[in-house]
């Protein structure tokens, strides 16, 4: 098991330093130049490259890559080439909006999802076993925005239950503003992640349902309820778990949408204003831990399915030996 997890540590390490080239690179590659941000319209030659030097982007590009690392290594993101300020304490506090949006609306999505799934397939032969099918397939193919700003009309502007959009000044100092705010938000990529996770649960609950392990099982004498709590739910999590973990990376990624039609001051909306300025230190942050959240998620999604599968730890041990 060590090895394994020095294994998948170093490969994570490995897949983390690829991604900072790959992210750099794109970066130097699209069009637009960081200094405009930083002069007036119609500013001269000189200005233009005054502002480039400001801010290192006149320097030759393996020389600002090297300082780039310089500073990873350090913990540290950078400065913005527009405020000014690090990039690091402005990510952490963004952070705070993007963190609780993302793990409340997986949360809430795999409380539906799950059993809703287990009906359906249990289900499937009667009506509203279909009925759950077909409502998960129309989940799918609904926009997130559009969902978004339907909540937003019929939640806020007509009933006037719930604030469209914002979030407090003040933070999580005021926890019941806060838990208010992202109430909406919350719902909205719940139901969109829930319809997809639905689909997965109903497939994985059908081939627990049509296994051999669990027919014999119930011949010798175990309940349904025993045999899939004993045999089935451990099998049919595998398969679960890795889709949790691409869906709980797709989440925190696709945050920029949701966080724009609520207008809340989360990474997606920070990455935004980047791209808008072209300031690099801030998309590089921001893509940078995003990265580096989505391969830890998919490290621990791999390491739990290893450890509630026996053929997995099987495997593992075989090859440790």
């Amino acid at each position: 098991m060590a090895r394994y997890l020095l294994r998948r540590l170093a490969f994570l390490a490995v897949s983390l330093a690829l991604a900072s080239v790959v992210l750099f690179v794109l970066l130097r590659m699209l069009p637009g130049d960081p200094a405009n941000a930083l002069t007036a319209v119609g500013a001269g030659p000189e200005q233009i490259a005054a502002a480039r030097h400001s801010i290192g982007s006149d320097r030759p590009l393996p020389e600002q890559f090297t300082h780039w690392l310089g500073q990873l290594a350090s913990g540290d993101l950078g400065t913005s080439f527009v405020s000014s300020l690090p990039v690091g304490p402005e990510v952490t506090a963004r952070l705070d909006v993007t963190v609780p949006l993302t793990l409340a609306a997986f949360v809430l999505a795999v409380l539906v999802a799950v059993p809703t799934g287990f009906v359906a397939a249990y289900k499937r032969h009667t009506w509203y076993g279909a009925l759950l099918s077909g409502v998960s397939q129309l989940g799918i193919a609904i926009p997130v925005f559009w969902l978004g700003m339907i909540l937003i009309a019929v939640f806020a502007l007509n009933a006037g239950w719930l604030p469209s959009g914002g979030f407090p000044q003040g933070g999580w100092s005021d926890p019941a503003e806060a838990f208010r705010a992202l109430v909406l938000p919350v719902v909205t990529i719940a139901l969109v992640m829930s319809a997809s996770l639905i689909r997965y649960v109903r497939s994985a609950t059908l081939d627990v349902l049509g296994s051999d392990y669990l027919r014999t099982a119930r011949a010798l004498g175990s309940s349904f309820g025993r045999a899939m709590w004993r045999h089935g739910l451990r099998n049919g999590a595998v398969p679960v778990i890795s889709v949790l973990g691409i869906e709980l990376a797709s989440t925190l990624l696709g945050a920029v949408v949701v966080e724009s039609v609520y207008a809340l001051p989360g990474l997606g909306s920070l990455l935004a204003t980047g791209i808008a300025q072209h300031d690099y230190p801030v998309i590089q942050g921001v893509l940078f831990v995003s990265t580096l959240a989505v391969l830890v998620i998919g490290f621990v999604a791999d390491l739990v399915q290893r450890i509630i599968d026996p053929r997995l730890r099987g495997r593992l041990s075989g090859g440790a030996r």
